[in-house]
C-alpha cells in the first residue's frame, strides 16, 4: 500500500501444560513459552508497529507473592525491546545464580515473565495516543486473584462511551481514548458480579454470555485471570481473524495461522480457525472447551486482511492474493489494447508483489494463447527464425518502483513534507523506451492518493512512458472504518474526492446538503445507525466515471502523460477471496449498525469542516 495506514493489531496466547522442569528436559531450556511468546509476536509484527505488550501469570504461586505481570513498550524496535528486559532481568538473576536455568523451579521463583500463562500483543494505534499506557495488555489489579484480569485484543467497538455508562463509570480523559479500557470495565464488572455470587467458582462462560453481546465492533480479544483460567473470543461475523493450535504441551491462540504454523513448525490443518462468535476457554488445569457465546451471524471477514494485513506466507492468503491479480489481467489487457510488446509490468513495493505475480500469470495465458492460434494459422509456412521470435515471445517484466525504507518523512510543513514524500521511492531508469511503452503498475489499494499523486507517478514519469495505468488489487474505497483500520475521515479518501467533484462538475451539490439534513434528522431520533445515506452520493455516477475523476486527481500538475486507473471489480474481489466477504470499505454494507452511525457520522464532519474522528 502506497499511502500509509494505521491498522490491524496482533494477538498471541500461550499455555504451557506441562510443568517447566519438562521443557527443560525436552527442548533444553525452561524458556519455551517466553521463546513461543517472542517467534509468535516477530512473526506476526507487520500487525503493529506502534508498541507491543506482554502479560504472564504463574500458576500456584505462594499467597503474598506477585503472580501476574506485565511488561510494555513503545520503543523503535517494541518486541526487542520487550524482550530485552527480559533477558536483562535473566542475566541479572546469572549473576548471583549462575546456574539458576538448570532449576526450573527456582526460575519460575525469580523470573517475573517466566509464566504457565503468556499474553502477547502488538499494537497499530487506532484510538489514544501513541504512549506505553495505551500499550495492551491492560491490567486490572484485585486482592482476589481470580478478580486479576490481563485483556488485550484487535478490534475497534463504536459504542464505547454506552459502555461505561452500563457500568456506571465515569471515563477519565485516558479511559475515553481506549475502547479496551471500556472492554475491561464491563468484563471486570461481570467477573467480580459472578465471583461474588459463587466464591471461587468463576464460570468465564457465563461473564462472556453476559457482557460480549453488549460490544459493538469486530473483534478478537484475549484475557487471563490471575487463578489461571484463559479466553480468546471472536466476534459473531468473523470480522477479525482468530486461530488456535492445540496439542499435549501447549494451547496457542494468534492473530494469522502462518505465525503459529512456523512457530510451531506444524501443519495448515493442524492450525484452525476459532469460528465466529466462539470463544475458546482454557481452564486453570489446563483442560479447554469451544463454546458459543454469540448466535453466529453473517460471516463478514474483513477482506483488507487478504489484500494486504496478513502475512502472504499463509497459503491460502497467497492463493487469493494471486487471484487479485490473476482477476484484474482482463482489463489491464484491454486498457493496454493488448499491445504486449510496448508494455512494460511492474508493482508498488511491498505488499502489491504477489497480487502482481497473478496479474502477470493473466497475461500470460492470454500470450500463450495468442502464440497457438498465430502458429496454427500459419500451417506450414513459416521458417525457424520466425517461430523462435514467436514462441521466445515473453511478458516484460521490471521492477521499477523502489522503496528507500531508510527515509523518513519527518518533516510535517506541507509544503517541506511533499518535497520529502516524492523521495520515498525511488525508480530503475533505462527500463522503458522513451514515448513508446506504456507502464502498468500494480497496488494492493488507493487510499488517499497522496503518495501516487506526489511521490510515484511523478517518479514513474520521469522515464517518459506513453500512458501510466495504476492497477489496485482492491475496489474503490468509499467508505469508512470501525472494526479495526484507522481510517474514520470520509474526507481522506480518493474516490469520496472524486465523487464530491463529480458532483461539482454536473451541478448536483444539492445531493449533500440534502444527505446532511438527513442525518441531522437521523441524530435527532436516535437513527443514525439505521442507514448508511453516504451512498447516496455515489448513485449519479459509474464505477467508471469516478475511477477516471480519481485519474485525474492524482495526475500532478503539469503532467502531460496519459495517467489511468483500474480497479478490482466488488464481484472479482468476492471471487478471489471467498472466505473473507466483509467488503464495507467499498460497499458501505457494514456489519453491524455501528458502522452505518459511524459512516453517517464522518460524512456530517466532512460537511462541517470537522477534523476528527467518526466515532
Amino acid at each position: 500500500m502506497s499511502d500509509e495506514i494505521k491498522h490491524e493489531c496482533g494477538l498471541a496466547l500461550i499455555r504451557l501444560r506441562k510443568p517447566f522442569s519438562y521443557y527443560q528436559q525436552q527442548y533444553g531450556t525452561v524458556l519455551y513459552g517466553l521463546n513461543k511468546l517472542y517467534l509468535l509476536m516477530e512473526k506476526q509484527h507487520n500487525r503493529g508497529q506502534d508498541g507491543a505488550g506482554i502479560a504472564a501469570v504463574k500458576l500456584n504461586t505462594e499467597p503474598g507473592y506477585p503472580f501476574m505481570h506485565r511488561l510494555r513498550s513503545c520503543a523503535n524496535q517494541p518486541i526487542a525491546d520487550i524482550f530485552a528486559q527480559v533477558g536483562k532481568e535473566i542475566t541479572e538473576l546469572e549473576k548471583y545464580q549462575p546456574d539458576i536455568k538448570n532449576h526450573p523451579g527456582l526460575m519460575k521463583g525469580h523470573l517475573n515473565y517466566l509464566g504457565e500463562l503468556l499474553l502477547g500483543h502488538l499494537r497499530y494505534g487506532t484510538q489514544g495516543k501513541n504512549n506505553a499506557d495505551f500499550c495492551h495488555p491492560f491490567i486490572k489489579r484485585h486482592t482476589i486473584p481470580l478478580r486479576n484480569l490481563a485483556l488485550a485484543g484487535n478490534f475497534n467497538l463504536v459504542n464505547t462511551e454506552e459502555l461505561f455508562g452500563l457500568v456506571n463509570i465515569d471515563p477519565g480523559e485516558f479511559q475515553r481514548q481506549s475502547d479496551l479500557a471500556a472492554m475491561m470495565e464491563v468484563l471486570h464488572h461481570f467477573i467480580i458480579k459472578a465471583d461474588e455470587a459463587f466464591p471461587g467458582a468463576l464460570d468465564i462462560v457465563k461473564v462472556l454470555k453476559k457482557a460480549v453481546p453488549l460490544f459493538d465492533g469486530g473483534f478478537n480479544f484475549s484475557g487471563i485471570l490471575g487463578n489461571g483460567d484463559a479466553f480468546i473470543m471472536r466476534d459473531a461475523h468473523g470480522i477479525r481473524p482468530s486461530y488456535y493450535y492445540i496439542n499435549d504441551e501447549v494451547i496457542v491462540g494468534a492473530s494469522e495461522r502462518a505465525a503459529i504454523r512456523t512457530t510451531f513448525n506444524v501443519g495448515e490443518n493442524e492450525v484452525l480457525e476459532l469460528m465466529p462468535g466462539n470463544a475458546l476457554i482454557i481452564k486453570a488445569d489446563g483442560s479447554y472447551s469451544i463454546e458459543q457465546i454469540l448466535e453466529p451471524k453473517e460471516r463478514k471477514a474483513c477482506s483488507f486482511e487478504r489484500i494486504y494485513f496478513s502475512r502472504g506466507s499463509d497459503e491460502k492468503i497467497y492463493r487469493e492474493r494471486i487471484a487479485l491479480g490473476y482477476n484484474l489481467s482482463a482489463t489491464v489487457l484491454k486498457a493496454i489494447d493488448y499491445d504486449l510488446r510496448n508494455t512494460i509490468f511492474s508493482f508498488i513495493p511491498n505488499t502489491a508483489e504477489t497480487a502482481f505475480y497473478g496479474l502477470i500469470k493473466g497475461a500470460e495465458d492470454y500470450l500463450k494463447k495468442i502464440k497457438i492460434e498465430r502458429i496454427l494459422s500459419w500451417n506450414k509456412e513459416f521458417d525457424e527464425e520466425k517461430l523462435a521470435e514467436m514462441i521466445n515471445r515473453k511478458i516484460r517484466i521490471e521492477k521499477i518502483a523502489i522503496k528507500d525504507v531508510k527515509l523518513r518523512t519527518f518533516i510535517t510543513e506541507d509544503s517541506s513534507r511533499n518535497e520529502m514524500v516524492q523521495h520515498v521511492y525511488d525508480i530503475t531508469y533505462g527500463t522503458v523506451r522513451k514515448n513508446e511503452d506504456a507502464l502498468v503498475v500494480i497496488d494492493d489499494s488507493i487510499v488517499r492518493g497522496t503518495t501516487l499523486k506526489e511521490s510515484i507517478i511523478r517518479m514513474l514519469s520521469r522515464l517518459q512512458p506513453k500512458k501510466i495505468i495504476v492497477v489496485s488489487s482492491a475496489p474503490q474505497i468509499r467508505y469508512p472504518d470501525c472494526y479495526g483500520i484507522d481510517m474514520s475521515k470520509l474526507g481522506d479518501f480518493i474516490a469520496f474526492k472524486a465523487a464530491i467533484e463529480l458532483l461539482k462538475e454536473t451541478k448536483q451539490t444539492h445531493i449533500l446538503n440534502e444527505m446532511l439534513l438527513e442525518c441531522k434528522e437521523l441524530l435527532r431520533n436516535n437513527q443514525l445507525h439505521t442507514q448508511n445515506v453516504v451512498r447516496k452520493m455515489y448513485k449519479p455516477f459509474t464505477l467508471q466515471q469516478i475511477s477516471d475523476k480519481i485519474a485525474q486527481l492524482i495526475t500532478p500538475e503539469g503532467l502531460t502523460i496519459p495517467v489511468e486507473v483500474i480497479y478490482q471489480t466488488i464481484e472479482t474481489l468476492h471471487e478471489s477471496c471467498p472466505t473473507n466477504l466483509g467488503d464495507w470499505y467499498f460497499t458501505g454494507n457494514y456489519p453491524t449498525p455501528g458502522g452505518n452511525r459511524v459512516c453517517n457520522k464522518a460524512f456530517m464532519n466532512y460537511m462541517e469542516g470537522k477534523d476528527v474522528r467518526g466515532y
